[in-house]
């Protein structure tokens, strides 16, 4: 019955999301992360590529580890026991509602005409300077957001954690959380943070292609359009510098009929990245809307032929 899991774990999070009174887990791993990086910085005779591949090293093994440790242990006590943490260890993984309720406020306050408001809650999202965006310029950088994260936050460790359970889903959640951390190409990271961004490189490349799929079915039930979504991917994913990201962003640009991509400031230094894209629509509060609707049900979907296939493996492989 491993195949009812993961639906169990994205119900939890559509009814609860992320309790704020709750010490997220993903917190943790940074922590470990950061005192992790303090140790192998400090041994000077070793060179930054490689205290940075053995701080991605321990970081993710010590997640695996104390994973397993807790399902083991909880099966040990009682399978109940045991299938109640191995959900609560997939819904902690999963973050499609806090990645809905961020794009609903920045929504909100445009549609309340509180650009101020709708720039705050846009800088949570993003990385971007946000102070000098205008609406639509708001909204974009939403919906990059959802669809970037759609495959990064949502269907990645759907599928780890449908493929391999907990274990599977807690590895690609460590390495995300250490390339959020260290994959940037900046002097103290560019050489620091190699491993970690290639190995996240490397677990989001096939979840980024199938979220593809993925998309343009959610754009067919939605009534948007698939065939723009997949057309855009053919022409405009591997514009992107990312090796992965291109890949959900084109086909939500497509689907919602919107470019994304363009001109944008990080600490007030101005940057023009790949128009993603073949409609340039308008882009504001209901685009918003739409990116999130197409959020969810490309997850449903995800989710529905996975657990579907390791249904019917279950079904081969049980004597």
């Amino acid at each position: 019955m491993t195949f009812l899991l993961m639906p169990s774990a994205f119900l939890l999070d559509l009814l609860f999301g992320d309790p704020q009174w709750f010490p997220h887990p993903v917190r943790l791993v940074g922590k470990l992360a950061s005192s992790t990086e303090e140790l192998f910085r400090g041994m000077s005779f070793l060179p930054l590529r490689m205290a940075g591949a053995l701080t991605a090293a321990t970081v993710i093994m010590a997640t695996v580890v104390t994973v397993l440790a807790l399902v083991v242990a909880a099966f040990l006590l009682h399978p109940f026991a045991g299938v109640v943490v191995s959900v609560l260890l997939l819904y902690f993984a999963i973050a499609p509602r806090d990645l809905y309720d961020h794009a609903s406020a920045v929504r909100d306050a445009l549609r309340a005409g509180d650009l101020e408001l709708a720039r705050r809650k846009v800088a949570m999202m993003v990385g971007r300077d946000t102070s000098s965006l205008d609406d639509e310029g708001v909204a974009r950088a939403a919906v990059e957001s959802v669809a970037e994260n759609t495959s990064d936050g949502v269907t990645a460790p759907l599928f780890y954690g449908i493929l391999f359970g907990p274990a599977g889903a807690w590895l690609y959640k460590a390495s995300n959380t250490l390339d959020s951390m260290f994959g940037y190409r900046n002097e103290r990271y560019r050489e620091f943070g190699w491993a970690s961004a290639r190995f996240d490189d490397l677990l989001n490349y096939l979840p980024a292609r199938l979220t593809v799929l993925a998309v343009a079915g959610a754009a067919f039930i939605l009534r948007l359009d698939p065939a723009a979504s997949i057309r855009s991917v053919r022409l405009c994913a591997k514009k992107h510098e990312s090796p992965n990201a291109g890949y959900p962003e084109s086909a939500f640009a497509g689907a919602l009929g919107v470019t994304l991509g363009g001109e944008r400031s990080y600490g007030g230094v101005t940057k023009t990245v790949p128009t993603l894209g073949i409609r340039s629509g308008a882009m504001d509060a209901a685009t918003i809307t739409r990116a999130m609707r197409l959020m969810y049900v490309t997850a449903s979907i995800f989710l529905a032929a996975g657990s579907v296939i390791l249904f019917i493996t279950e079904q081969f492989t049980t004597p």
